[in-house]
C-alpha cells in the first residue's frame, strides 16, 4: 500500500460509508510482483487503516482463480454485500459491470510517483521509498526485513542482477 492508495481510500469512503479492501493475488508471495504475504499485506493495510482513524474498512485476500467467466462471482464469494467497486484496470471493470454492479474509476494520484512496481525497484536499488508509503507500512517491511526479502528475490532475476552495484543518484 502506497500513498496513492491512501487518496483511493479517502475518495471511495466520501463515496460509500464502508470499504472492502481486497488484497489479491493473495496465493502469492516472495515474487517480485508480490514480495510480501497475504498476511503481511493486511497488516500493512489494517495498521495503516487504524492509524488514519479508518474503522469502516473490511480487508479480505482473495486468490486468483485465472477464469474471467468466474472471477466476479468467486470475489462476491468472499465479502460482504457492496453497493459498487473502485477499479480503473479494463477488465476488471468490464466483468464487474457485467454482472450488474455499479463501477467506478478514481483519477490516478501522482502515478508516476506513487507507483508500487517502481517502490519495490526503489528498494532493490537502494534508493529511498519510505517517503511513498503510509509510516506503518515502512514499519512492517522493516520488521519482516521485506527489503532484503526482495533483494534477494530481485537477484534471482536477470533483470536486477546488477542493480545493487549501481552508482544511481538519490532521486526525491
Amino acid at each position: 500500500m502506497h500513498l496513492g492508495h491512501i487518496y483511493l481510500v479517502r475518495e471511495a469512503l466520501k463515496k460509500y460509508n464502508e470499504l472492502v479492501i481486497v488484497v489479491g493475488s493473495a496465493q502469492y508471495s516472495h515474487t517480485l510482483r508480490n514480495p510480501f504475504t497475504a498476511g503481511e499485506r493486511i497488516e500493512m493495510i489494517h495498521r495503516t487503516m487504524i492509524s488514519m482513524g479508518f474503522d469502516n474498512v473490511l480487508i479480505i485476500p482473495i486468490e486468483d482463480i485465472h477464469r474471467h467467466s468466474l472471477w466476479v462471482t468467486h470475489v462476491l464469494t468472499f465479502i460482504p454485500s457492496i453497493q459498487g467497486v473502485f477499479a480503473n484496470e479494463p477488465t476488471t471493470r468490464r466483468l464487474f459491470i457485467e454482472h450488474g454492479i455499479d463501477v467506478h474509476s478514481v483519477k490516478l494520484y501522482r502515478r508516476g510517483i506513487y507507483c508500487a512496481s517502481a517502490i519495490r525497484e526503489r528498494m532493490i536499488s537502494e534508493k529511498r521509498w519510505e517517503h511513498l508509503v503510509p509510516e506503518e507500512v515502512a514499519r512492517v517491511i522493516k520488521e519482516i526485513d521485506g527489503v532484503k526479502r526482495l533483494r534477494e528475490i530481485a537477484g534471482n532475476d536477470s533483470r536486477f542482477s546488477d542493480v545493487n552495484s549501481r552508482p544511481d543518484a538519490e532521486i526525491q
